[in-house]
C-alpha cells in the first residue's frame, strides 16, 4: 500500500484524488490545502509520496517542493500542475520533485505518476515531455529562464498580484530582499512596472488569467 500525502487547496480536487486512489490501492495518509501546513505536517507523516499542486495560496507548490527537500532529500514528490508552460516543469524538476503531471492528463495517469515516483523512479506526463523536447531541439526559451530560482518566485507572485510585503512573508525574506530580486527580475525581462511583469506571465503562460 503506498502511502500518500495530498496538498491542494480545493477541498472537492482532494476529495476526486482521494477516491480515485483509493480505487488503486493507494491510502491517502494525510492532506494540507498549503505549501506550509505541508511542510509542517511532513514530518510527521512520513509519507511514500506527497502529491502537490503547483499553483497555492502563500508560498506555492514550488517553494514547499523546494523546503520539503531541504526537510528530507529523498522525499519523493509529485507535482500536479494546471500551467501549460515548460518554464514551471523545468524549474520544478531542478528543484528536486520526483514527478510532474498536467493536470489535463487523464484520470489513470495520477496512478501511474504516483506508482512511479513510490518506486523512485521519475514521472513526466506525455505531453509536458514533448513540449520540454520540443523546445529544447528548437531552442526556445521563456524570458523567465533568465531569472535565478529565487526571481523566478518573486516574479511568478508579484505577476499575480501579490504585494512586496507579501511575497516576503510567503518566501520568509525580508521585504528589502524582496525589493532586491524585483530589481533584477525587472533588468532582466525589460519591465518597467508590476503590470508589465503579469503581461510578460500571461504571454508565456506563467499564471492563469
Amino acid at each position: 500500500m503506498i502511502r500518500v500525502m495530498l496538498v491542494d487547496d480545493h477541498a472537492l480536487v482532494r476529495m476526486g484524488f482521494r477516491m480515485l486512489l483509493a480505487d488503486a490501492q493507494v491510502e491517502v495518509v494525510a492532506e494540507a490545502d498549503t505549501g506550509e501546513q505541508a511542510c509542517a505536517d511532513y514530518p510527521r507523516v512520513q509519507p511514500d509520496v506527497v502529491v502537490m499542486d503547483l499553483s497555492m495560496p502563500g508560498m506555492g507548490g514550488l517553494e514547499a517542493v523546494r523546503r520539503l527537500l531541504a526537510q528530507d532529500p529523498k522525499a519523493r514528490i509529485l507535482v500536479l500542475s494546471a500551467h501549460e508552460d515548460t518554464a514551471h516543469p523545468r524549474r520544478v524538476l531542478r528543484a528536486g520533485a520526483l514527478g510532474y503531471l498536467a493536470k489535463r492528463s487523464a484520470p489513470e495517469a495520477l496512478i501511474a505518476a504516483v506508482t512511479s515516483v513510490a518506486a523512485n523512479r521519475p514521472y513526466v506526463d506525455a505531453h509536458t515531455a514533448q513540449a520540454l523536447a520540443v523546445a529544447e531541439v528548437n531552442g526556445e526559451a521563456s524570458p523567465a529562464d533568465t531569472l535565478s530560482e529565487r526571481e523566478f518566485s518573486v516574479f511568478v507572485q508579484l505577476a499575480r498580484g501579490l504585494s512586496v510585503a507579501q511575497i516576503a512573508e510567503n518566501l520568509k525574506l525580508s521585504p528589502s530582499t524582496v525589493g532586491t530580486h524585483l530589481f533584477h527580475v525587472k533588468q532582466k525581462l525589460g519591465a518597467g512596472n508590476q503590470s508589465e511583469l503579469t503581461l510578460v506571465a500571461l504571454r508565456w503562460g506563467l499564471i492563469e488569467a
